[in-house]
């Protein structure tokens, strides 16, 4: 039995009946002497489907507030960090101190940037605090003053050949007051509780945590904060918060959010998404386009059975729609596992990287070059909707082209030559 005896409409019936799609798919089910086709449709739907995996794993691929100003100063500032704690969408509010200083060890010295925390703070900062030993998160804050426990990152401790329990020496440019006036510089020797890793070499190197009550005695800032740092559960959202947060702070108070401190490293970020989803998004056209030259063959190779078809009531929209479906059923299914396979593979980027760097005995993901040690992704539902829209898109307008040739041609020309 031919396709067309098994598929031939016996009535009038509306677009896209149920003959029209049955035939679509069978003639993409081609014979072996019409392999050709089949494999023109296998290679469309790897490109396509390779070519929005792609484009979904690059479009996947940042802390909020921080407060400074007169509130530091107020008498009432503990009941603003209680206000800010309770604005919806902040997960953590931390009185901070940030200074300069010296560090010497091992017969080394480097600069660094100390920042003094509330030891029930640390663990606002999942990124640092995750990857705290047990023993370095309990002994962290304990003793006079907040204690002489302080935590490195493991940049710095590997440049300087130091381990959890050496001792390390801070210099203070300030130093404290005493009843003689301001001492001056001061040094003072610390130990290491712990080695923390968050991810970004250049933070692992830069950055020291001590107690803030420690850091404030440390650096002559008894009782200071320097800034009120927030944290929100939507970075790439703060401006959704602003309202919100200056009116738990004040007027008095100066609120900027991560994007003015990285603003060059924001803009740069934004240029090189846009930049990349262009191109990406012209390589998902260009392996559409691919469905072209099957849907041409088909068509050729089908002409008797148009002209069949024809003959016999079938309209010119008819054979449109055949056709159509037929390419349009390649893109479909290559959006699909595009889709399924760049989801997959962004969800276990980590184990993904980790898997290859123990097959291949090498490091993917040199933090030193690229500044993190992993490869970051974040899947936005919205990227992936766009993408899905985009791909079938293309799959659509690239099987209308060959589709609507089919649909012109006379079927007593075609059959003159059968």
């Amino acid at each position: 039995m031919t396709d067309v005896a098994a598929a031939k409409p016996t009535r009038p019936a509306g677009p896209f009946s149920a003959w029209e799609i049955e035939l679509a798919l069978r003639y993409l089910r081609a014979r072996r002497k019409e392999g050709g086709i089949a494999l023109i449709a296998i290679i469309s739907y790897v490109a396509i489907s390779l070519a929005v995996m792609a484009l979904i794993v690059v479009m996947s691929i940042m802390a909020g507030f921080r407060v400074q100003g007169q509130i530091l100063n107020d008498p009432n500032r503990e009941a603003a960090v209680t206000r800010i704690g309770r604005v919806p969408g902040v997960v953590s509010v931390s009185p901070v101190t940030e200074n300069q200083s010296l560090v010497r060890a091992a017969g080394q010295t480097t600069g660094a940037v100390v920042r003094g925390i509330r030891p029930q703070d640390l663990d606002s900062m999942s990124y640092v605090y995750d990857s705290l030993s047990a023993e370095a998160k309990r002994t962290f804050g304990q003793g006079a003053y907040g204690g002489d426990n302080i935590i490195i990152g493991k940049a710095l401790a590997d440049g300087m050949g130091l381990r959890v329990g050496d001792p390390i020496t801070l210099y203070s440019p300030t130093g404290a007051d005493s009843a003689f006036g301001n001492l001056g510089g001061l040094e003072k020797v610390y130990r290491i509780g712990g080695v923390f890793t968050s991810g970004t070499a250049d933070f692992d190197r830069a950055f020291i945590f001590m107690p803030l009550e420690q850091a404030q005695l440390f650096f002559g800032k008894e009782g200071v904060w320097d800034v009120i740092e927030m944290k929100v559960d939507q970075p790439d959202r703060v401006a959704d918060l602003y309202p919100a947060v200056r009116a738990a702070t004040g007027p008095n108070a100066l609120t900027s959010d991560w994007r003015d401190r990285l603003a060059a490293f924001w803009g740069a970020l934004k240029v090189e998404r846009v930049a990349m989803s262009i191109i990406l998004g012209l390589v998902v056209a260009i392996a559409a386009l691919n469905i072209i030259s099957g849907i041409v063959m088909l068509v050729k190779n089908k002409t008797r059975d148009v002209a069949i078809l024809r003959t016999v009531g079938a309209s010119q929209m008819s054979m449109l729609r055949v056709f159509f479906v037929a390419g349009a059923a390649i893109g479909v299914a290559g959006t699909a596992t595009g889709l399924f396979l760049g989801l997959v593979f962004c969800l276990n980027i980590g184990a993904i990287q980790h898997f290859l760097e123990a097959l291949l005995g090498v490091q993917l993901f040199n933090a030193d070059v690229y500044m993190l040690d992993a490869v970051p992704a974040l899947v936005d539902p919205g990227d992936v909707f766009w993408v899905a829209v985009w791909s079938l898109f293309m799959s659509c307008v690239a099987s209308l082209l060959p589709s609507w040739r089919a649909a012109k041609m006379d079927p007593v020309e075609a059959l003159r030559y059968e």
